[in-house]
Order: structure tokens, then sequence, then C-alpha cells
């Protein structure tokens, strides 16, 4: 059963330390400085760490948790790394490659075991018109797999069938932006749309997903809403296949005379990304290795792609964040920690202002733990309400943030019943120290002072 004395005192001291608070207004609110600034820090800084938790995650989920990316190396000449005209032409006859390609594809997929699907792509950008209005698009080849590996779900419609994607027939799978711009307030499924000169039937369209600017400068992930996909057949049999050589050669070497000179291919790869999904997580390092070796392999020992393994990156990149929230976390810690030491500056300086006042309650029968509770229940009273201030200030902060600087912030209630929770404690903890030191006074030691 709880002590009704013991209510009763509580309720009084707090009641008493509520009128001296109202009376040194000022000086209160600049002793509760601290602790409103170091409240707000910690909810603001808390908000931050999660919002990049979120954006780390809804990253994860755009590049996929088991997936490695692999992608082609134009041959572009570089003019600060000239090389002499025989040892080009030397390379160049030892060392061909033929580019990533389809049979790249086809040979991961059944060579490496711990390969759960294999996604080539080919990229075009191009244009769409229909109704007359013409915007610029990507056409994306894809092969069936491509939805599943990029967690992409069909809103409407359904995926390429096998007869499609074997005929090769002109059907694609659009974004919503897409079915926005071109098919106002309708469906745009089964209607006809015009992508450079070829007339595609649409027969579905994807759910929206929400692409970040930063997400797509960081992992290379394309706004997925803005593109048309189409099967990868259809795209090298109706669009463009690089693997067709149609420059003449001869006649760009016709007029040489001496050292042939190396001319640089371009981009002669036949597809433009190629993204394999492991069964296990851990299998990505070891598959990675495999992967380089057999694709060096193919393609005769050229260094012509790029082998990258998104959840790595992005780990890292969590790993940064986490040890900048940590650095954050600490500051505002200190601000709650200066909070404190005013608070007990403050309350040592009123103890010395009431030492009279300390000797007439002691002498009419208070005891040391009443006028410990009196001076306990004034600096948790300031805690408390430069909690809530800091509370207020914090969630204002969080959202200015994200407003000016761009930077998602996410508020969650446990970080600020946290923040509230530490403020009370350094209310209690930094009260403790001046409650005793008024409770040590003399009662006629006390009554003497001036």
């Amino acid at each position: 059963m709880i002590d009704k004395i013991l209510l009763e005192k509580l309720k009084s001291n707090f009641n008493e330390a509520f009128w001296f608070i109202k009376t040194n207004k000022v000086r209160t609110f600049l002793t509760a400085l601290g602790i409103i600034f170091g409240v707000a820090s910690v909810i603001t800084m808390l908000a931050i760490g999660n919002g990049a938790e979120k954006e780390i995650l809804s990253q994860l989920e755009l590049v996929g948790v088991n997936n490695i990316v692999v992608t082609p190396i134009p041959d572009i000449e570089n003019e600060s790394e000239k090389q002499s005209d025989e040892e080009a032409t030397n390379n160049e006859s030892k060392k061909f490659s033929k580019g990533l390609d389809i049979l790249d594809a086809l040979s991961v997929n059944k060579t490496i075991p711990s390969v759960k699907l294999v996604s080539p792509e080919i990229i075009l950008d191009t244009y769409v018109i229909n109704n007359g209005k013409q915007n610029s698009v990507k056409l994306i080849g894809v092969s069936p797999t491509f939805f599943e590996v990029s967690n992409i779900t069909i809103e409407k419609g359904k995926s390429f069938s096998e007869y499609q994607i074997k005929n090769a027939l002109p059907v694609c799978v659009i974004g919503k932006k897409i079915e926005k711009k071109l098919f106002t307030g309708e469906s745009a499924l089964g209607k006809q749309i015009k992508v450079k000169d070829v007339w595609l039937e649409v027969v579905g369209v994807i759910e929206e997903k929400l692409i970040s600017d930063k997400a797509q400068e960081d992992l290379g992930i394309r706004d997925l809403n803005q593109d048309i996909y189409i099967p990868i057949k259809t795209f090298l049999g109706r669009y463009r296949d690089r693997k067709i050589i149609t420059d003449d050669l001869d006649a760009r070497n016709s007029n040489d005379e001496g050292p042939k000179k190396r001319i640089p291919r371009g981009n002669y790869h036949q597809i433009d990304k190629l993204t394999i999904q492991v069964f296990n997580s851990n299998e990505l390092k070891s598959t990675a290795e495999v992967l380089s070796k057999l694709l060096r392999r193919r393609h005769n020992d050229v260094l012509d792609f790029e082998i990258a393994i998104p959840i790595q990156l992005l780990k890292q990149q969590q790993k940064t964040k986490q040890i900048f929230n940590i650095v954050l976390s600490i500051i505002a810690g200190i601000s709650l920690l200066i909070g404190g030491i005013g608070i007990m500056n403050i309350m040592l300086a009123s103890v010395l202002e009431r030492t009279k006042e300390i000797g007439i309650i002691r002498a009419i029968g208070a005891t040391e733990e009443d006028v410990i509770l009196q001076f306990l229940s004034e600096s948790v009273l300031i805690s408390v309400g430069g909690g809530i201030i800091g509370i207020i200030v914090g969630i204002i902060g969080a959202y200015v943030i994200e407003m000016v600087s761009g930077i998602e912030t996410v508020l969650s209630l446990n970080s600020i019943l946290l923040s509230f929770f530490i403020a009370v404690v350094v209310g209690l903890v930094f009260g403790i120290f001046p409650a005793k030191a008024a409770a040590n006074k003399k009662p006629i030691q006390a009554l003497r002072s001036e």
C-alpha cells in the first residue's frame, strides 16, 4: 500500500518547487537550456539515424540482397594514356574480347552452382510516341527473370509469356509514370505505343517504386517507373544488336600507310548489364571471384567488365553512417551532461541564497529528508520542463532538417521516450549534490547567515 504521508510530502514539495520556478522564470529557463538542447539533439540525431537506416533498407530492396552486378567497360580511347602504334597493334592482335553478351549469361547460369538467377539487360535511350505525344524513355531488353531479380511487381496485366519471348513478339511492360504520361486517366493494358520505329503492345504495368535521386546516383539505379521493358530477343531482332558489325573496317583502314593505328571499338558489348542472384548472401564473395575468372577466360583475359556487389557497398555506407550517428549522439550526450552541470550550479547557488530559509524550516521540524526532497523536486521539475520543450524543439528540428537538406528523418516514440527519460535522470543525478548540501546545513548556522 502506498504511504499517504509520503505522497502528501511529495505533493507539497512539488507545489513549492513549482512556485519557486514560477517566480524565477528567466533563471529557470536559462538553467534548462542545456537540457532543452541536449534532448532536442538526441531526438534529431536518432531521427537522422533512423532515416539513414530506412534509406539503406529501401536501397537494399531495390538492388536485391543477394545480387551481383556486372557492367561492361566500353573501349574508349584515352588521350592521356597513348601507346605506340606498334605496341597497340600487338596488344590488339594478342587480346581480342567479344564483349559481354547473352552467351556469357547462359554460361554463368550453367557453370556456377551457387547462381540462382541470371538477368541480362540491354539499354537504349530512345523516345516513345502515343497520340502525338513524344517522351524520352529508356527501352530495356530483359529476360523473364528480370522482374524477380529486381524485386519488381507487375501491378496490372502480366509479364511476358514463353510464346512472346520465344517468337520475339512486339510486346512491352511499362513503368507507372509512362502510363500516367501517355494514358492519362485510363489503363494502358492492350494499347499500342510506338517506341522509335516499332509499335509495341502493352501487356503489363509495373508497381510504382519510390527511388530517391541519391539512390540513383550512389547505386546507379534507374528510375524504373519511367522505363519500357521488352523481351531481350525482341530488342535484338527489332532494334539493335551490337554483335552485328556494321562498320567497314577495311574502308576505315584503306588509306593507312605505315604502322596500323589502334581504333577504339566503342561499346562493342551486346548487353549493358548482367545481374546475377545467388542462393545465399554468404556466397556472394566466392561467387564473384568465380564469376570474374569465368568471364576473363571467356573474354580472352581482357578485363572489359566490372563486378560490383551492391550489398557490400551498402553495408560499408551503413557502417560509415553508424559511426557518424554515434559521434553525433556522443555530442548530444555531452550537451545533456553540460545541461546537468548547469542545473547543479544553479541549484548550489540557490542553496546559498536560501540558507536562512533552510534554517527556518529545519528549526520548525523539517528533517534532512524533507530538505532533500524539496531541492530534488526543483531540479527534477526543471529537467522535466526542459525535456518537454526539448522534445518539441527536436521534432521541429527533424522536420526542418528534412525540408532544408533533403535528408530523410524518421521520428520514433522510443527515441522521444529515451531522451525524456535521460533528461529526468540528469535532473535527479545532478540535483542530489545540491540537495544534500542544503540538508547538511546546521539549523543554527543557517539561521545566523545573512
